[in-house]
């Protein structure tokens, strides 16, 4: 693609990179032909190819309208494009610098600021979303059904495993997840007990995708920076690896090298943060697990953070059959579920399109259980699944008790 950006932008970093990135693409449309919400809505502009042509337009002098904001907002950033894409286009760093664009040169309404701050405010502090959720459950009377399934339920957990063993992880439990979802993290603890693996918990903040997403990119370098003084002194320890059982946190994280490049204090140390970065399904392919017996039919689904922007398609497939689990195919599995962290939130009529075609397809073979790797996907998925929807490390830990 030729260019001609502006030298206010070609001056700096972002625009450099971003000239880059617009030079691979070929016009090609491969990525138009698997994009989501050029599925859902046919309008090229709802694509990653016309999406690139309105960054384009930014960086060449056009000014941001709403209009473009608004195509942009549509961008699940799920990644399906980079995957197709052949000529290996960073389809979304571009978008990260197009959306910073646009909302230096646009206003939101509203609605739109405040649902955003709200947001901000809530999610990415583990101690004050718990207080939101224990006091929704007051109220959750007056809620309607699909939110009730987000509640936990009144489960006792078991104790964290306490056993110590040489080989040891840190694992990230992520920010709404322990309020949420805490026997995902518990499980994950469980299971690499029972392989020989020692988890060590550290409290921390949000892994920085949330702000990172809603375009406050300085608060999510602070974050980002805060996390990684704070697994610093375990990475001298020698700790094996960092663990996400969560594919969104855990592609955040390894991207900590590439947002903190340019940084002369903490690039070395993102650089190490991101390598020893794995999700829990590398961990566990590699290890020896005993065969399990289990006569149920498992619908998987893959969370496009995983798949598309960790680029480990069918590896959990491959654990959980290896494992001796029945795996059911179906179709379109390259398509996100319409989650994609807060997209669900700000984008609710095209993340439900997304969540009712995906549920379609997954419960065509008729699963007596659906399992994900990412809590956002699972929280979706429940909200209207009429099978169970858990962790894929709920389901194998359970199964080896």
């Amino acid at each position: 693609m030729q260019t001609q950006i502006s030298k206010k932008f070609l001056d700096t970093p972002s625009g450099q990179t971003a000239d880059r990135i617009l030079r691979n693409c070929v016009h090609c449309g491969f990525c138009t032909a698997t994009c989501p919400t050029y599925q859902l809505l046919g309008d090229e502009l709802d694509g990653p190819r016309g999406r690139i042509y309105l960054i384009k337009q930014l960086l060449e002098g056009n000014k941001a309208t709403s209009k473009t904001r608004q195509h942009l907002d549509r961008c699940l950033t799920c990644r399906n494009c980079e995957t197709t894409c052949p000529s290996g286009v960073d389809y979304s760093h571009l978008l990260d610098i197009g959306r910073s664009v646009v909302h230096e040169q646009t206003r939101r309404s509203l609605y739109e600021t405040l649902l955003r701050k709200a947001l901000l405010w809530a999610l990415p502090n583990p101690q004050r979303f718990s207080s939101l959720i224990k006091l929704g459950k007051l109220f959750s009377f007056i809620l309607p059904a699909s939110l009730k399934k987000a509640f936990p339920d009144n489960t006792q957990l078991p104790a964290w495993p306490s056993q110590p063993h040489k080989r040891k992880i840190l694992l990230l439990e992520g920010c709404v997840q322990p309020s949420l979802a805490p026997e995902i993290n518990h499980a994950t603890a469980s299971l690499l007990n029972k392989l020989g693996i020692e988890t060590i918990r550290v409290k921390q903040t949000c892994c920085g995708a949330l702000a990172h997403h809603l375009t406050e990119e300085q608060k999510a370098l602070s974050t980002i920076k805060q996390n990684i003084d704070t697994w610093w002194p375990y990475i001298d320890e020698g700790i094996e690896a960092i663990i996400s059982n969560a594919s969104g946190c855990g592609v955040m994280v390894k991207d900590y090298a590439y947002l903190l490049k340019d940084d002369p204090q903490y690039s070395k140390k993102a650089e190490t943060v991101s390598s020893l970065t794995r999700d829990i399904s590398e961990l566990i392919q590699q290890e020896s697990l005993p065969n399990i017996s289990n006569s149920n039919n498992i619908g998987v689904h893959i969370p496009c953070t995983l798949q598309h922007g960790q680029k480990l398609s069918g590896i959990t497939e491959t654990v959980l059959k290896s494992a001796g689990f029945n795996i059911l195919d179906h179709k379109d599995k390259h398509l996100c579920c319409g989650s994609a962290g807060t997209y669900s939130i700000t984008q609710k009529k095209l993340s439900q399109r997304l969540l009712n075609n995906k549920l379609d397809n997954l419960m065509e073979n008729e699963p007596d259980v659906i399992v994900t790797g990412n809590i956002g996907c699972l929280l979706h998925l429940r909200s209207q699944s009429p099978v169970p929807v858990m962790h894929w490390v709920e389901l194998m830990d359970r199964e080896l008790s």
